[in-house]
């Protein structure tokens, strides 16, 4: 409780507050032009892929950043420790954006991969060391994540505006053609603005690691010799899996549909054989086997926010390029400028509900309730698109007022979701596992990452009214079940503290 040096809170969040703000402009830059990029025209600089191919690409990428935070994770507890790992994985992610951003469409895929193994030593590795500057009591714990949550939207607000300005912008087309280059190239100029925005993150950790006093560092242990057995079996069958599939997709041999539904298979086979074998061991303690069981109802409340919140990047940026007037009080803009309307609502809104959760002390509401209201809020939001969907089904196109809305309510309810979910985790992970188990956190956001990509597979193929019906009506019969699922989680939570205050 004594070092209060970074808006009373511990210097160290400094360090990983402007780190992960810098990342995350680098995946968020990029994550606004994905779909649009591949769904663009050959002749326009795209790839020239149907909504099907690119939903299901775009999931298969979203999916795969998240489910290989577990490896990373595991390899960050028990190998490199979290500072290393986030070294490392910055280092692979900022190499991945520099292959976007070569105008070689050969490139596109090695780039994709690069970003997803960073993403995956990176993402669990920061969020566990934002835990460990905190102790186990400190009341300060939910309100240093909000703040740290407020740094990721951040640079998710500047990354579609930055980005987005470089890659769709008539002013920079004009201003290329004016240089003698085609404008068809200014996706790559956008692609390497996300790349300077992960180099100013590797700048930012490196300065800033003395700050970080104890949190991350390498585990004193180590593998033992059968985890080293694993590790250079599980990197083997990966570089033969890897490129068995990059021989398969080059030959014609396998195609996009069949990969995404292999990945479908794998990502389901992932999260079952996880917990199984989890609930399976047997040297967890009465109180930690409990513990195990709320953070997978948890996990399962979060994969399906995730898969109705995430479609920001695909289906909702489908919805703002092609049926909304991009246009607002004589101004044209990019359809990725409505990305930032999320980060920039979770920017102004983060310090009221950080403030709030604390003036609430004993009534601060269970983090099943805040499950609960986020998905009611997030079904609110796609509500509201139901009837700009009807507005627009004839060819019409909406006032961007309705995807602000659905932004807004959409922000809400991760408010009430995403950051407490990371606090949550933190809390309840045995220690000897945290950062394996956040990584389980973020396997929730590969689920629903590759569900909202799928879904964006759907756009011509249901009905817009239709389509946004479908995902209303499945967000409210989940928040119903999470709901009627309090009273027992309350009990769960109350037997498994009795006696181990961990």
């Amino acid at each position: 409780m004594s070092d209060r040096a970074f808006l009373g809170h511990p210097a160290g969040l400094s360090t990983l507050f402007f780190t992960e703000l810098w990342e995350r402009f680098s995946y968020y830059g990029m994550r606004g032009l994905l779909i649009l990029y591949m769904t663009a025209a050959v002749e326009a600089g795209g790839l020239g892929y149907d909504t099907a191919t690119a939903g299901a690409i775009y999931g298969m990428y979203a999916g795969c950043v998240y489910l290989l935070c577990l490896p990373g994770g595991w390899l960050a507890d028990r190998l490199l420790g979290a500072r290393r790992a986030t070294l490392l994985g910055g280092t692979l992610i900022l190499a991945g954006h520099l292959c976007l951003a070569a105008p070689i469409k050969s490139a596109f895929f090695a780039g994709l991969a690069l970003v997803v193994l960073g993403t995956g030593l990176l993402k669990p590795s920061i969020s566990t060391m934002v835990g460990d500057l905190y102790g186990p009591e400190d009341p300060r714990r939910d309100a240093g994540y909000s703040l740290y949550y407020m740094g990721i939207n951040l640079g998710a607000f500047l990354a579609p505006l930055a980005c987005g300005w470089l890659a769709l912008s008539g002013e920079f087309h004009t201003t290329l053609e004016g240089w003698g280059l085609t404008p068809a190239s200014t996706w790559h100029f956008g692609f390497g603005a996300a790349a300077l925005g992960m180099a100013g993150g590797l700048v930012q950790f490196v300065a800033g690691r003395g700050r970080l006093a104890q949190a991350g560092l390498p585990p004193v242990a180590g593998l033992s010799a059968p985890e080293r057995r694993l590790l250079r079996r599980g990197l083997g069958v990966t570089a033969l899996v890897l490129g068995g599939l990059g021989l398969g997709l080059a030959s014609g041999a396998l195609d996009i549909a069949r990969l995404s539904d292999g990945f479908a298979f794998v990502l389901l086979a992932v999260t079952a054989g996880f917990f199984l074998t989890m609930f399976r061991a047997s040297h967890w303690t009465p109180g930690e086997r409990r513990r195990l069981q709320l953070i997978f109802i948890l996990f399962v409340a979060a994969a399906v926010f995730w898969s109705l919140f995430e479609q920001a990047g695909s289906t909702l940026n489908l919805f703002a390029a092609r049926n909304t007037q991009l246009e607002l009080w004589g101004y044209a803009f990019p359809a990725t400028f409505f990305q930032s309307v999320n980060p920039l609502l979770i920017i102004t809104l983060a310090p009221v509900f950080a403030f709030g959760w604390l003036k609430l002390g004993a009534r601060n509401p269970a983090p099943m309730t805040k499950f609960t209201l986020g998905l009611v809020l997030v079904a609110a939001g796609f509500g509201v698109l139901i009837v700009a969907a009807q507005l627009s089904a004839n060819g019409v196109k909406v006032s961007p007022l309705w995807l602000v809305a659905a932004y807004l309510l959409h922000s809400l309810g991760e408010l009430c979701l995403s950051p407490v979910g990371l606090s949550a985790i933190s809390r309840l992970a045995p220690a000897r596992i945290a950062s394996l188990t956040m990584g389980v956190w973020f396997l929730a956001s590969a689920v629903g990452n590759y569900l909202g990509g799928r879904v964006a597979g759907l756009y011509e193929r249901v009905s817009l009214p239709m389509l946004f019906t479908l995902v209303t009506g499945f967000a409210l019969l989940a928040a119903l079940i999470l709901w009627l699922l309090r009273p027992y989680a309350s009990r769960l939570l109350a037997s498994s503290t009795e006696g181990n205050p961990a």
